[in-house]
């Protein structure tokens, strides 16, 4: 999910759908600005996907249609939203094995 601002200042938002192996490209599957951009924004949050701020990349992708798959021209562009995600899911993981006192549990070789 991306967040920034529209053309007019208000706070803007869109989100891409993305299935690695199955989908050719990105999707849009939400966008907007103003109250929907809020509500897109505090889903994103009640489901865990993280958000990352880009006003640019937030731009480019107001001008696609619902539905519609990125351009090849803003594939590098997104790979870096993806890779952002990616890390956010492993460190999310990864903090979910943590000891009370906040320490990464070790395994060890039997």
């Amino acid at each position: 999910m991306r967040r920034g601002y529209a053309q007019d200042g208000r706070k803007a938002a869109a989100a891409l759908k993305y299935r690695m192996g199955e989908d050719p490209a990105p999707q849009l599957v939400a966008k907007g600005a103003g109250k929907v951009a809020e509500r897109i924004i505090e889903a994103a949050r009640v489901a865990g996907v993280p958000i990352r701020e880009d006003p640019d990349l937030v731009a480019l992708l107001m001008t696609l249609d619902i539905g519609e798959m990125i351009s090849p021209e803003l594939y590098a562009a997104v790979a870096e939203v993806l890779a952002f995600v990616y890390r956010m899911n492993r460190k999310a993981i990864e903090g979910s094995h943590a000891r009370p006192d906040g320490r990464a549990h070790s395994r060890q070789s039997r």
